[in-house]
């Protein structure tokens, strides 16, 4: 049995999420469709990351079993049978046919853009944000995140997880042309963090909250204390990693 390991890009917009929610449009659902279609029987993958609705992703993996041999062609039916707002970027054969694509991934990478003025042409794939914001306190908040690991407040409730530690390797904001993004890199991410993150630091930004107000949110362990209220569609899922040798590229 060979494990396979595909990785996708997707416009979050068109999908209720990433993971399949019965009869409704999902990125994994609409995988599973095409790959079923074009090996002509039943198929179910496995997600690395779960994306809420409208939430977007540059980088996502599924893996799957399959007693056939893939080669590189595969992509071309692929990505021929998949809606517009989603394609495959690249398929992988597992070293380790045990390997799971969310248990194995080592890291994620986030950003969450904002814009300032009115542009349509970043409808639904940023935040308009136009309001006055320090940007000085955005970088001491985003800092500051870094020196801790546990980040229970910044986690929705009825989370399923066993612990709500997250390792930190990067947490900054960058200025990138007109717009403002936020960069965070972790070893994992529980649900609904990275928004929380952005929203309740952008209440700083603005002199919702002071900066010692905000540590003490972190402090609180109290997630009705965090601001969640930023919309998905601001969001980037942008890379995912795993460990050197594990995906094997197809010939």
């Amino acid at each position: 049995m060979n494990r396979y390991f595909i990785e996708v890009q997707y416009d979050g917009t068109a999908f209720h999420g990433s993971q399949i929610q019965g009869a409704q449009i999902t990125v994994q659902g609409e995988l599973n469709k095409a790959l079923s279609l074009f090996l002509r029987k039943p198929v179910d993958t496995l997600g690395a990351s779960r994306t809420d609705e409208g939430v977007h992703a540059l980088c996502n993996f599924y893996h799957l079993d399959l007693e056939e041999n893939l080669d590189h062609k595969i992509l071309y039916n692929l990505n021929a049978i998949l809606p517009s707002t989603m394609s495959v970027k690249h398929i992988y054969k597992a070293s380790d046919p045990a390997a799971n694509a969310r248990f194995e991934a080592t890291s994620r990478q986030y950003r969450y853009r904002i814009y300032f003025q009115k542009d349509p042409f970043l409808f639904e794939r940023a935040l308009l944000f136009p309001y006055s914001i320090d940007k000085e306190i955005l970088h001491q908040t985003s800092a500051l995140l870094m020196k801790y690991t546990d980040f229970e407040t910044f986690s929705k409730r009825n989370a399923q997880t066993k612990t709500y530690n997250c390792t930190l390797y990067k947490s900054e904001w960058q200025t990138v042309g007109n717009e403002l993004h936020y960069v965070v890199w972790g070893n994992r991410f529980l649900r609904g963090m990275v928004r929380a993150l952005v929203g309740t630091q952008l209440r700083v930004a603005r002199g919702k909250y002071s900066f010692e107000e905000f540590k003490a949110i972190i402090e609180s362990k109290d997630c009705s204390k965090a601001d969640f209220s930023v919309p998905g569609f601001g969001l980037y899922l942008e890379q995912i990693n795993y460990p050197e040798g594990l995906l094997i590229p197809l010939q």
